[in-house]
Order: C-alpha cells, then structure tokens, then sequence
C-alpha cells in the first residue's frame, strides 16, 4: 500500500503536516495539494489546534509543482486555493523549510506566518526561465517582504539563493544548523500553540490585512497570467 502524500501529527496543540513525497523532493501533486487544503480546513475549525508546523519529509521542503503530467486548470486551481487556505486560517502557521524550497513550494512557503530554515536550504524561482508565471499571491508576498526592485529581481532572473540571504533580505524569520532544523520548529510552533488563540488569529488577521492588502488581486492577475501563458507550475532544477 502506499503511503498518504501528507502526513499529519498533532501534539501538544501543534499539528505537523508534513508533505511525504520524498522521492520527488515533495513535488506538488494534486493528491497533496488536495490532502493539504482538506487538513487545513479542518485545523480551522479544531480547538484542539492552536498552531500549524509545514515541513517537508527527506532531501527538500519542496521542489515545487511536479511536471510528470501536463498541468491542467486543476492544477492552478489547487496551488493557488490552498496558498488562500494558509493565509485566511485562523491560526497561525509556521513553515520549517530545507533543501530545495523551489517555485510553489516556495510560494506557499510565503503565506506561512513565520518561517524557519536550515542553513543549508537553496531557495530558487524557475518560472520565468521556463515561460511561466508564478503562483501562491507571490506578487503580493514577495515585495512585501523583500521590497519590489529584489522582488522583481528574484521572480526574473530566478537565481538560486541561500538561507542566510533570505534571512538578510526578511524572506524568513531565521536560519539554524541543519541538525537543530526539527527541534526549532517543533519550539517555534509550540511558541505559537501557547498564545492565546483570539489574540494570535487577530495579530494574523490585522498584519495580513494591512501588509497584504493586494493578496486577493494578486491571486487574480496569477490567474489571468497563468492562462495566458500556458498555465504550467514549475518545478525544481534537474
């Protein structure tokens, strides 16, 4: 029998999603985006979860949206509904990254509430390279983060880029030695579980109101783009 494509625990109010792909570094199919959309609405509605910790199970967070069939208007649909799931759920959401972090990995990276990485993750963003657009609300995102010169810079040249550089540009809360990676994210979102719950969903509430006030509109040009383009999903770098 094969193995679910996404993991869940829950312990101590954190529950742990954990994309379980790694022979395809968790390339994005749409079994897990479904499976990830359908635990993130349930943990909307549970008491019993007052925060959420998204990791990656073997070499990578996630390699981005997997290729081996031709993207379909499906595939959109679920990236971009399940990157809406991550910054409209009442709770807060923490993103433990590693390895490759590549193109809608990274994107749904990006409507996480916080992020930790391991020092040695490589983040990259191919679509332009391969005639295609980005997802998630990362023309909101990005620049709210980052600022719209390197935001731009990032989306079109799609270098590839470290841990402590997205730490340096405020992609990302902080980076850790690799061997602590799991530990800190477990404290981190445990941190997040211990809030009160009102007042976490509110902090969330009012910083992305306000700060990504563009996400909706985002979503909707990403779309628009998408079709226009072709409406494939990149994935990491061979």
């Amino acid at each position: 029998m094969n193995e679910p494509t996404l993991l869940t625990e829950i312990r101590d109010g954190v529950l742990t999603l954990s994309l379980n792909r790694p022979e395809k570094l968790n390339a994005i199919d749409n079994p897990m985006a479904l499976c990830l959309l359908d635990a993130l609405n349930k943990a909307a509605a549970n008491a019993a979860v007052r925060a959420i910790r998204l990791r990656g199970r073997g070499m990578a967070f996630c390699a981005g949206r997997d290729l081996g069939a031709p993207p379909t208007e499906r595939d959109l649909e679920l990236v971009q509904t399940v990157a809406d799931a991550m910054v409209r759920n009442p709770k807060p959401i923490l993103a433990q990254v590693h390895g490759w972090t590549v193109g809608a990995g990274l994107e749904w990276m990006m409507c996480a509430d916080v992020v930790v990485a391991g020092e040695s993750t490589r983040f990259k963003l191919p679509e332009a390279g391969l005639g295609v657009f980005v997802t998630g609300g990362l023309t909101a995102t990005l620049p709210a983060s980052v600022g719209w010169a390197r935001a731009k810079a990032l989306a079109m040249l799609g270098e590839a880029f470290s841990a402590r550089q997205a730490v340096d540009w405020g992609l990302i809360h902080k980076s850790v030695d690799d061997a602590d990676l799991d530990g800190v994210g477990r404290q981190t979102a445990q941190t997040l579980a211990a809030l009160n719950p009102e007042v976490a969903w509110q902090f969330k509430r009012v910083f992305n109101g306000i700060g990504l006030e563009a996400f909706d509109r985002a979503i909707k040009e990403e779309n628009k783009v998408q079709r226009t383009l072709g409406g494939a999903i990149p994935s990491a770098p061979r």
